[in-house]
């Protein structure tokens, strides 16, 4: 792939100065940038690491001098995050899959693939399924019946998507990502001591050891357009009701959603962290990396909590937390604070205790 720097400009609406027709190839660290890379410098102290590499043209900020930084042309963003997303997209070479419908894929013949469809190798395709136009299905992967993929969704290799599963555009999904699994729902004859013990929060009470029934997921999962599911998380089916990605909404590896529940639009949802079963999750919620939520609890709009916070309750609108259980992140910091100078405060009060231990009796 390759782009003048004219080019590159235009698709990020930025300004450029110098040669607008040198070529770049790919994009680079400064310090090993080539002479056909671009060089990701977008703040000073990368710009430090130029002389490292043999870059020509690079990505800047506002207002830089590149001239002094020995470049022959250079592009200037605002917002170098955001520069980021359309370079990036620019310059993805993707995986390599071969287009077109590979010959030891199986696709039920009552499935329906529409045009411009890639299937690669072993993948299947299973009764009534609909793929939309300009979908592409990597290696091993599975749909399963009656289940409906959008247009232009990307499936990498050993994706598996269960039966009913419905989802929108633009999906995108991760190496061993896996929706529509049973969801981890069981009971026992007899009141169990699990039962006894939330009820009471801390009390088994007398209930015998009884064996676990399964309790089979008759709804599936219903994901919006705009998703990506990162490399092996997995979302369980609902058991009668589906379980609901809203648009946009983003998940990073190892996420897992249980069953029954609603997440909402424009959410981020980081690595390894796990929603449980019929929970409800507003609008535009961060969730940090190995943060956890009860089940059948609600979290509002706009929340944002901390990596490795547990949500125990309910959390109105617009709250940001952390700790373990959650609780507001200034709070958490108040208490962490606290818990630091236990060790000094312990000392200073064993001080104490033997100075007043050697004081004389008083008349």
């Amino acid at each position: 792939m390759k782009y003048t720097v004219q080019q590159i400009a235009d698709a990020l609406d930025a300004e450029f100065q110098g040669d607008a027709s040198l070529v770049v190839h790919a994009a680079a660290e400064p310090s090993d940038a080539t002479a056909t890379d671009l060089a990701m410098a977008m703040s000073p102290k990368y710009a430090e690491d130029l002389g490292s590499g043999s870059a020509q043209v690079a990505i800047l900020w506002e207002g830089a001098d590149w001239q002094a930084l020995g470049l022959k042309a250079a592009i200037f963003v605002r917002r170098p995050r955001m520069a980021m997303a359309g370079i990036t997209s620019m310059l993805d070479k993707g995986q390599g899959f071969g287009s077109g419908v590979h010959p030891s894929a199986v696709i039920d013949p009552t499935a329906d693939v529409a045009d411009g469809v890639s299937i690669g190798p072993l993948a299947v395709i299973g009764a009534r399924a609909r793929v939309g136009r300009g979908a592409n299905i990597g290696p091993h992967c599975v749909i399963g019946m009656d289940a409906v993929l959008g247009e232009d969704a990307v499936l990498r290799e050993m994706v598996s998507i269960g039966a009913r599963v419905q989802i929108g555009d633009r999906f995108i999904a991760q190496p061993g990502a896996r929706i529509g699994s049973d969801g981890f729902s069981f009971v026992t004859p007899e009141v169990s001591g699990v039962e006894n013990a939330r009820k009471t929060l801390g009390d088994a009470g007398d209930a015998s050891a009884q064996s676990w029934l399964r309790i089979h997921s008759l709804g599936s999962v219903e994901i919006g357009d705009d998703v990506e599911i990162g490399a092996n998380c997995t979302i369980d089916n609902g058991t009668i009701r589906n379980t609901r990605i809203g648009n946009g909404t983003k998940l990073d590896n190892q996420v897992h959603i249980g069953h029954n529940t609603r997440v909402g639009n424009d959410c981020l949802l980081c690595g390894q962290s796990g929603i449980s079963g019929s929970v409800e999750l507003g609008n535009n919620v961060v969730l940090g990396g190995q943060s956890g939520v009860s089940d059948n609890i609600f979290v509002g709009d706009g929340v944002i909590v901390g990596g490795g916070t547990k949500i125990l309750s309910n959390v109105p609108a617009g709250r940001v937390l952390m700790g373990y259980p959650a609780v507001k992140m200034e709070t958490f910091t108040d208490v962490y604070k606290a818990q630091r100078r236990l060790p000094r405060m312990l000392r200073d009060v064993e001080a104490l205790k033997k100075a007043v231990s050697k004081q004389p009796p008083s008349d």
